[in-house]
């Protein structure tokens, strides 16, 4: 295959506002790939020039109404508009998606090989739609119910746009073949080379200080259980990340819970290291917080269902195990799980979860993702 560093490629990505797993993904595509133009719906300027500078972005129109950046995840009905206005600027070999939302709808010429990276189909549209609307007041519900079928409906008319398709887990591999109707191959998301050399890692035996949450505050993302479970109990739970439920969550919670709103890289690592474990109680399509986690030698109770299924490993007894799962979303099953946990907290080896979550590195990532590249230009 040619040089890649050589090889013209255009990134749709479907929006570089915040910083997580689908943009370390960009990330590791774009070093693979230095001289690539990169296109989105949405741009924050600090979040480009903190990890990707020296890439020329392209934004939509949409980009130009900061009420719609900052609004992002509520103007979807705009989204088809600013997919449309994006325009390739110049002649390219490849064009690759990176795709959560709308960035496989980019116009292409016909004879440009398109390669979709798939994090998942819009879970708003598909499968999960539900979720977002529970909270909506009903008549905002009716009519977001309707705009969210127009823009799946638009969705649809977007699949055919791609040659190859690649999931990044085999949960998601499932749902592009029950949503779109297409096969796609699986390579997992990188976990950061940095988080291999960082030294720290839990010490065997040790009990940790706190149980620990980590994520976007959003719906899916169930903090709201651990909210009300953590409420009932004397543990401390830290609470790591930002989003639309902070404001309510911390209202109800009781001094046992501490929200930390967003905390930069070099201080995450310290945090990761002295908790007892991370919940993790949402269905996620992947998942790579478990394994950012895991790095650190730290275990993972999760709900037993989706991508958390292919990252957290238990085994027969804790020494072969990255953590333990529970069965339902409910504080009864959460409950149960965090119980079972603390007896067994010392027995689980933290360099036995580092070496599983060192089989989703970089490297592999990056080994897989040119073989594919590879494959569709021939």
């Amino acid at each position: 295959m040619a040089d890649p560093r050589k090889i013209r490629v255009a990134v749709s990505h479907y929006w570089i506002v915040t910083w997580r797993g689908g943009e370390k993904v960009l990330k590791a595509i774009l070093e693979l790939f230095p001289e690539a133009d990169v296109y989105t719906l949405f741009l924050d300027e600090s979040i480009k020039k903190r990890y990707i500078q020296n890439y020329r972005v392209y934004p939509s129109i949409l980009n130009r109404i900061s009420f719609l950046r900052k609004n992002h995840q509520k103007v979807f009905p705009l989204y088809p508009i600013g997919i449309k206005s994006l325009k390739l600027k110049n002649s390219y070999d490849l064009l690759i998606s990176s795709e959560s939302g709308p960035a496989k709808g980019i116009h292409r010429p016909k004879e440009l090989p398109h390669l979709c990276y798939v994090h998942t189909p819009m879970r708003y549209c598909w499968g999960f739609t539900e979720e977002y609307l529970r909270s909506l007041p009903k008549g905002v519900k009716t009519l977001a119910q309707f705009l969210l079928l127009m823009l799946r409906k638009w969705d649809e008319t977007t699949i055919n746009n791609v040659d190859t398709y690649i999931a990044n887990s085999k949960n998601v591999r499932k749902r592009i073949r029950k949503y779109y109707k297409k096969e796609a191959i699986v390579i997992y998301p990188p976990i950061e080379k940095e988080l291999f050399d960082d030294p720290r890692v839990k010490l065997k035996g040790s009990k940790g200080e706190y149980f620990l949450s980590f994520g976007a505050l959003v719906p899916y993302k169930r903090v709201d259980l651990l909210v009300e479970v953590f409420n009932k109990r004397d543990d401390k739970l830290i609470v790591i990340g930002e989003g639309s439920e902070r404001n309510k969550l911390e209202r109800i919670a009781k001094d046992n819970i501490t929200f930390l709103g967003y905390v930069e890289d070099r201080k995450i690592r310290e945090i990761i290291v002295k908790s007892k474990a991370l919940i993790f109680p949402g269905e996620e399509d992947f998942g790579m917080i478990p394994l950012e986690v895991m790095a650190a030698g730290v275990p993972v109770i999760a709900y037993g269902k989706g991508g958390a299924l292919e990252t957290v490993l238990e085994g027969k007894s804790p020494e072969n195990s990255t953590g333990i799962f529970f069965e339902n979303q409910a504080v009864d099953s959460l409950n149960i799980a965090i119980d079972k946990f603390k007896t067994m907290e010392s027995d689980f080896d933290p360099f036995f979860i580092r070496s599983h979550a060192a089989q989703f590195s970089e490297e592999t990532f990056k080994f897989n993702f040119l073989r594919e590249v590879q494959k569709i230009l021939g």
